[in-house]
Formats: C-alpha cells, sequence, structure tokens
C-alpha cells in the first residue's frame, strides 16, 4: 500500500491521514488518522475539553479521497481540489487519542471534476459523513 505522502503534496501539520488500508484508484479508499492529543489544534478546541474540529474531520476524507483519485494512472501529475462539500453531518465527537477510520467511494470522474462519498468512524460509531465535490488541475 502506498503512504499517504507518496500521492498526496500535503505535508505534516497539514496531512490528516497516516495510513491507507485500501485502494482501488479511480474507485475507492479506506485509511485512519490516529490521533493522538499532541496535535497544535486540541489545545485550542477547546480547552479543558479537547475535540477534533469537524472540518478537520472532512479535510481527512478529502485527502483520502485525494489519495484515491491521484493512484488512477489517468490523473498523474495532477492535484484535487475542494469544489464543495455537501450534507456534511457530525454525529460524534472524537476525542485525543482515538483512530478515526476513513473511507471514500468516488462517484462520478472526469478529467476536471469528480464526486465521492466520504465517512468516518470511530471504534464502528459514525462520526462525520460528507458528499465531497473536487475540480482537478495540473499539478
Amino acid at each position: 500500500m502506498p503512504r499517504p505522502a507518496d500521492l498526496l503534496p500535503h505535508r505534516a501539520p497539514f496531512l490528516f491521514v497516516d495510513e491507507v488500508l485500501e485502494l482501488d484508484p479511480g474507485v475507492s479508499a479506506r485509511g485512519s488518522w490516529r490521533l493522538t492529543g499532541e496535535e497544535a489544534f486540541f489545545a485550542g478546541h477547546f480547552p479543558g475539553r479537547p475535540t477534533l474540529p469537524g472540518v478537520l474531520m472532512v479535510e481527512s476524507l478529502a485527502q483520502l479521497g485525494g489519495i484515491a483519485v491521484l493512484a488512477d494512472e489517468r490523473f498523474s501529475g495532477k492535484l484535487p481540489l475542494f469544489g464543495g462539500i455537501d450534507r456534511a453531518r457530525f454525529r460524534r465527537q472524537v476525542l485525543p487519542g482515538e483512530t478515526l477510520e476513513l473511507e471514500v467511494t468516488l462517484g462520478r470522474l472526469s478529467a476536471r471534476a469528480g464526486t465521492g462519498l466520504g465517512r468516518a468512524t470511530v471504534d464502528g460509531q459514525l462520526a462525520c459523513e460528507a458528499h465531497l465535490l473536487f475540480v482537478i488541475v495540473d499539478g
């Protein structure tokens, strides 16, 4: 399995996928993000009650979707960028020490854009789901 940094241009502190567990290029991916509690955002969100920001859950799903797109040889040298987020729902708080299990299934995919459905869970409990829209540009 490729490492996330093998396909994505993202680097710390803005790389939110630690491991790719399954990959079907251009179709789907499963991965994970282990939250140690040392991440800087926990200090301010919220002091005394650290909680993973929902927007970062969505970003982690988008990054995993980017891995599924970039693993497809048709998109070598390209860069998928956010075009929109629809129907994002947050169902559970995610806390330091937990692992966010990520899965993205791509929908329509053309040379210039695509869609995906992302779900993030912790211990089998749904934490976040969202419909993702992205545009594909030269890298």
